[in-house]
């Protein structure tokens, strides 16, 4: 049986605890202050949007879990996301204005994108972006480092990922809820088919890995390289920093990495917003080692 669509959302509790959060890392990090400002716009703007997002209509009963999970394929197609034009558009055109005005894409980018943005086929390219993971999953084929193959156009997919949180963030919480999750298994997204970009290691000691789409958590193996799945644990390194708040997985198979919260060490949750900007010193680190 489908989930009923519900009311449009309130504003989103985390949405305001991240605001929070990152107005004190501001205060403890002064070199982030750039990015972290431009972080808080678009959380303002995700926010206002992700308000009238109503929840979609989904088939989440255990049966749809169990046959997702052994197809491997995730739960939401691109119809099912409760979209609405005006809105998409204005996400798109309010991305790529705070994108641009914080030097993060080019002038020529954001012309072409304020383009799109108002093209009568933005929805088509929208499914088009959405649908790109969902083939790479299908053909079991790892996203390269950097962005989305499927899409081939790097700016495009960081414009959309952002763009898309208020509607994706409302299909996720509906899926976030059921037990049924527990039986997912694969690396990649159980609702939308994105990869992990984060992830958490719980007071249990699982990992759980973060949707870079969606924010959806799930369960992973905490040794298991999510891009390439070598399970080989002489293959994988591990460094922290020194108060064991933050770690990086990475991985001597594919040369990817991912960095994680230790919620066995914090006083809070983690936040997906946050916890990736302040640990912008880790990925200088990684990269440095030759991970990507």
């Amino acid at each position: 049986m489908s989930e009923p669509a519900g009311p449009a959302a309130r504003p989103s509790r985390t949405t305001s605890r991240q605001s929070t959060e990152l107005v004190a890392l501001r205060a403890r990090s002064p070199e982030l202050a750039e990015a972290i400002d431009m972080h808080l716009e678009l959380l303002e703007l995700q926010r206002r949007v992700h308000a009238r997002v109503p929840l979609p209509s989904l088939d989440l009963g255990a049966e749809a879990f169990a046959r997702h999970e052994a197809h491997g394929a995730p739960l939401l197609q691109f119809e099912h996301i409760p979209l609405e034009l005006s809105d998409l558009r204005l996400m798109v055109r309010q991305t790529v204005d705070i994108l641009r005005r914080h030097g993060a894409i080019e002038q020529a980018d954001a012309e072409r994108l304020q383009s799109a943005g108002r093209d009568l086929t933005l929805l088509a390219l929208a499914g088009g972006w959405f649908r790109s993971a969902a083939d790479r999953t299908a053909t079991g084929r790892p996203t390269p480092p950097g962005g989305n193959e499927a899409a081939g156009d790097d700016v495009l997919d960081q414009v959309f990922t952002l763009a898309m949180r208020p509607f994706l963030g409302r299909c996720a919480e509906l899926v976030q809820q059921r037990e049924g999750l527990g039986l997912w298994t694969h690396p990649y997204c159980p609702a939308c088919g994105g990869d992990p970009d984060f992830a958490v290691v719980t007071p249990a000691a699982e990992r759980h890995l973060l949707c870079g789409r969606c924010s959806l958590q799930w369960k992973f193996e905490a040794l298991t390289c999510p891009f390439c799945r070598n399970a080989d644990r002489s293959r994988m390194t591990t460094f922290a920093t020194q108060d064991g708040l933050y770690r990086v997985y990475a991985c001597n198979a594919c040369h990817r990495y991912l960095k994680a919260y230790d919620s066995r060490y914090a006083a809070r949750p983690v936040l997906h917003d946050v916890d990736t900007l302040a640990t912008l010193p880790l990925d200088a680190a990684a990269i440095q080692r030759g991970y990507a």
